[in-house]
């Protein structure tokens, strides 16, 4: 078993409950980690054989870019397209995180961490 991270996915959305973070936007941080059997292709040196994080970075990108209330729903979508489009992912975990978000008081970030394991 192998582990492919994908962090720091910088993206500036709309996402929130509040009338004014749909209008105004703000700045959020994607991380995703996923659990793969690595071991093929780290013999084939084959992009075929691996889980492509150019891949997992357009899920995250493309997930993000739909309006939510949210960030639960935005990560629990995120986690349901990579099950979906990359069979050899074995378990995921998925965070995003709202920088400096909108409730009074100087706060750095709010995240959400959501984690899924295939099921058998």
């Amino acid at each position: 078993m192998g582990v492919i991270e994908v962090n720091n996915i910088k993206v500036f959305t709309n996402h929130g409950c509040l009338e004014e973070e749909a209008k105004i936007g703000s700045e959020y941080r994607v991380d995703i980690k996923v659990n793969a059997d690595l071991s093929k292709s780290a013999k084939t040196d084959d992009l075929n054989d691996t889980v492509d994080y150019v891949h997992l970075n357009k899920i995250a990108k493309e997930e993000m870019a739909i309006r939510s209330k949210l960030l639960e729903e935005v990560a629990q979508r995120i986690l349901t397209r990579i099950f979906n489009e990359i069979p050899m992912v074995k378990k995921a975990k998925v965070s995003v995180a709202k920088i400096n978000p909108p409730i009074g008081g100087n706060v750095g970030e709010v995240v959400i961490i959501l984690t899924k394991k295939r099921k058998s």
